[in-house]
């Protein structure tokens, strides 16, 4: 008889995906609704890189390739990272089936079952499932929002067990969009070097920094990083390829080599055509990405400043990233349109059920009395939704 395993049952669905799902719900019923629940640019995929991959397809290159990918988008990925001052060689570099799918590589070729992973909170919905499916125990470390959402280094010494094994690390952040500044990420470093741990350093926004300020890659830190860190990243975001399911993971030999011995039985390789679509992303004229950078950039002024006129809520700047994630607390305890708001997801279900604007309670990033925008939209779309957003909250 089929039953559902105990991992399966453990898993939660991604909030993002249920929020958005319950959009299309309300959309099917003729219902316009303003949906920011997705972290997904709305620009098209740029021009150069749609015609590589008709190239590739009118090439033949829709064969298998390396489990580990090809050595062309490799060697561009080693390149990439070379001008960032990390020394890689294309044998340590795995390219995978999105950044997500990195991320679960690394810790399944990393992690046993026990050893505890130290997660600043709030954090993306996925990395403490991740965690857990190894049989691993995500250790959730609070932020808040007059410490900028960014973890101090005193605070992550205090967690550090005798079963700690890793800390995940996400700048620029999502949900929050917060961005750690080099003297914080040393101080960071220093508290990795000093206990023996290893890093997962999510850098997947790492080209969507706002206010002439720089991400920084956390293996180049220091000299003895590069053998304790994976970085994780792709090319989603900065070229709106979500649909493409590229990511990739740098890091030393043996673990990379781990990595693709795993992939090798999920999932054989990414795809073909995809690949000759990211090396031409990565190495061509990045004009379009700053084009991208700085709308994204009058976006999120325009957004935060909104929000911060309207009733009971509270939006610091985000750094990075095209999430505005806001505190409501000061909107709990009302009646709003009818229905009385406890929690951020009370806040979220009525915000979508009764004024019609899809967002994400914080709760599911580990931040209860908050929640997250994506302006990945229009500014006349933005403008609609938050009127629609102010009106609800003022009836």
């Amino acid at each position: 008889m089929l039953r559902v395993s105990r991992l399966a049952s453990s898993v939660i669905p991604s909030a993002t995906l249920a929020a958005a799902a319950r959009a299309k719900q309300l959309q099917a019923q003729g219902i316009k609704i303003h949906d920011f629940s997705l972290g997904e640019p709305d620009f098209p995929t740029p021009t150069p890189i749609r015609e590589s991959a008709l190239k590739a397809i009118e090439g033949g290159k829709t064969k298998y390739t390396p489990a580990s990918g090809t050595m062309d988008l490799r060697n561009a990925v080693a390149n990439l990272y070379k001008g960032m001052g990390l020394g890689v060689a294309p044998d340590e570099v795995l390219i995978s089936n999105g950044a997500k799918h990195s991320l679960h590589n690394a810790m399944a070729a990393t992690l046993d079952p026990g050893d505890e992973v130290l997660i600043p909170t709030p954090y993306w919905v996925s990395y403490s499932d991740l965690v857990s499916m190894t049989g691993a125990v995500p250790v959730l470390l609070p932020t808040s929002l007059d410490e900028g959402f960014r973890l101090p280094a005193a605070r992550l010494a205090s967690a550090v067990t005798a079963r700690t094994r890793m800390v995940l690390l996400n700048s620029p952040s999502n949900p929050t969009g917060a961005v750690y500044g080099r003297a914080e990420l040393e101080s960071i470093a220093k508290v990795v070097l000093d206990h023996d741990l290893s890093v997962i350093s999510d850098e997947i926004y790492e080209r969507l920094v706002y206010d002439g300020s720089e991400s920084t890659c956390f293996a180049t830190l220091y000299p003895d990083l590069p053998k304790r860190t994976i970085t994780i990243s792709g090319v989603s975001k900065t070229y709106s390829m979500t649909g493409w399911r590229i990511g990739w993971a740098v890091g030393p030999k043996p673990i990379i080599a781990a990595m693709g011995n795993i992939q090798s039985q999920e999932t054989s390789c990414p795809s073909s055509v995809s690949q000759a679509a990211a090396v031409t992303a990565i190495t061509m004229d990045q004009t379009c990405v700053e084009e991208m950078r700085k709308e994204f950039q009058a976006r999120r002024d325009h957004v935060v400043a909104r929000l911060n006129r309207m009733p009971g809520l509270r939006c610091p700047v985000p750094g990075g990233a095209f999430y505005a994630f806001f505190d409501v607390q000061g909107a709990l305890g009302r009646e709003i349109a009818g229905r009385k708001i406890a929690t951020d997801q009370d806040f979220c279900d009525g915000a979508l059920n009764e004024g019609h604007v899809c967002l994400v309670p914080g709760s599911a990033f580990g931040a209860p009395g908050h929640a997250r925008l994506s302006f990945a939209a229009g500014l006349k779309e933005l403008d609609l939704g938050l009127d629609a957003l102010e009106a609800w909250l003022r009836s």
